[in-house]
């Protein structure tokens, strides 16, 4: 059996990959995708410890955030796709929108 540790060693790891991808990345695409990997970093976090204390309401929480993490890439992906349209690059930088 595997132990508690690797889990949460691999769910550290990964929530630190995405945290250093959105921050290091200038493509709006891979932010997003970097922005789902903490997600699921956290979902690992939460199936873990729900199996180790055999409490099935963090598997409950795991549905709910999966449900909000596809309806924000549903949305971003949609918001990617319209700057696309506008400004015909999604690299962060060049989009300046917001800006006065």
């Amino acid at each position: 059996m595997i132990s508690i540790e690797y889990y949460l060693l691999l769910s550290a790891f990964m929530f630190c990959a995405g945290v250093v991808g959105v921050l290091v990345r200038r493509n709006a695409i891979v932010v997003f995708m970097c922005i789902e990997l903490m997600l699921n970093a956290v979902n690992l976090t939460l199936i873990t410890f729900s199996a180790y204390f055999g409490d099935p309401r963090g598997q409950v929480l795991v549905f709910f955030v999966m449900v909000v993490a596809a309806a924000e890439a549903a949305v971003g992906l949609a918001i990617v796709i319209a700057l696309f349209r506008n400004k015909l690059t999604v690299n962060i930088d060049e989009i300046n929108i917001l800006k006065w």
